[in-house]
């Protein structure tokens, strides 16, 4: 049999704040991170994005290092999971790492540029005694770096995974992002009639996974699954099917049935076909009549961190009951009709589906649930 997976600690460090705590705090009181910025190192016209204010360097590291590093100390310093153990094992995710180093004006080591080498930086810091693994596929990095460190414990290799990732925004990116139109012209409003594109941010979050439930929070990851829909190298899949596959796999994986679903966290992002593709997904895998949520509106796309701080903010609400709301939402506007939370609810939730969805035709589904006398 199987060890269960639980949750042992957490971080966000984000524009909003630098705890988990203080985030959901500010969430709850409907603060966002994202609004209109005018700089011209980053993009020639305003735009609307969550960033950090101040650099938030730490001496030695680079900005996307030092998120990493500073949500990392958090982290570890709330659990009992120790880096310098053997049973420990650090799984870093990001889209683009270091790549805003080559804006700079400076001379740089190519090899500096590499998620690899950021990684090794940090497991020296920290002292953890593996080779970091790195996870990098488009915006399910951070769901696919937690369903790997779910099946590296399940596998008895490792007792404990040491989830980590961020991003940081560069006129690189952004301009990336730009090229295909994406990018909103205001607040971004996921699942909404009138949207019309992405909010970016920037971010760093940390999930301790382990097979020890003394060192569980009260809730655990329950199922994971991914798959891929190859329909376009930036359009998702036009009926959600391959979404919906992984939905379907990751509940029954969790031992559990379509109807236990409590409420899902959505990758939400905002863009015509992201939305419309996963309101289809959650129709054909059975778990449309669950409220839902995009927290899109209070970080903005934070790509390699997402799947992680929407997670952690997931799974507070299932320890604290209090759902959040989809910022920005008002009409709905999608075929599929879907249940978006439009305020903040109270509810005892136990049973949580995030969703995620990328670039290359990418998708992740992971469940969440508290735990219960069947798993103890």
């Amino acid at each position: 049999m199987q060890p269960a997976v639980y949750i042992a600690s957490s971080n966000i460090f984000s524009p909003v704040g630098k705890t988990t705590a203080e985030n959901f705090v500010s969430l709850s009181s409907g603060q966002t991170g994202v609004k209109k910025y005018s700089n011209p190192e980053l993009s020639p016209e305003d735009f609307y994005a969550s960033l950090f204010e101040t650099d938030q360097v730490i001496p030695g590291f680079t900005k996307f290092e030092s998120i990493l590093v500073s949500s990392l100390t958090d982290a570890l310093i709330r659990c009992q999971v120790k880096p310098q153990s053997e049973e420990t094992i650090l799984i870093i995710s990001s889209t683009k790492g270091n790549i805003s180093q080559i804006e700079t004006g400076k001379p740089v080591d190519p090899g500096e540029i590499s998620l690899s080498h950021s990684a090794g930086k940090i497991r020296s810091h920290f002292g953890f005694l593996h080779s970091p693994l790195v996870v990098s596929n488009a915006c399910i990095s951070g769901i696919l770096a937690l369903i790997v460190g779910k099946r590296l414990i399940e596998s008895g290799k490792y007792g404990h995974a040491v989830v980590a990732g961020a991003d940081v925004i560069s006129s690189f990116i952004l301009s990336g992002f730009q090229s295909f139109q994406a990018i909103s012209h205001g607040p971004c409003k996921p699942f909404d009639a009138s949207r019309n594109g992405i909010n970016l941010g920037e971010a760093a979050g940390t999930i301790v996974l382990t097979a020890n439930k003394a060192f569980s929070n009260g809730v655990r990851l329950a199922g994971g699954s991914v798959s891929n829909d190859a329909n376009h190298i930036s359009g998702p899949s036009r009926t959600g099917e391959e979404l919906a596959e992984a939905i379907s796999k990751a509940i029954k994986e969790s031992g559990m049935a379509s109807t236990d679903v409590d409420f899902i966290s959505a990758h939400g992002t905002a863009t015509i076909y992201n939305d419309e593709m996963e309101a289809k997904a959650f129709q054909l895998a059975g778990v449309n009549e669950a409220p839902l949520n995009s927290l899109k509106g209070f970080y903005g796309h934070t790509l390699g961190a997402a799947g992680i701080i929407e997670s952690i903010i997931s799974i507070e609400s299932l320890l604290q009951g209090k759902i959040m709301p989809t910022p920005g939402y008002a009409q709905p506007g999608t075929t599929v009709p879907v249940r978006v939370i439009s305020e903040l609810i109270e509810k005892n939730a136990r049973v949580c589906l995030k969703t995620g969805s990328g670039f290359g035709g990418c998708n992740a589904a992971v469940i969440f649930q508290t735990m219960n006398k069947q798993y103890e």
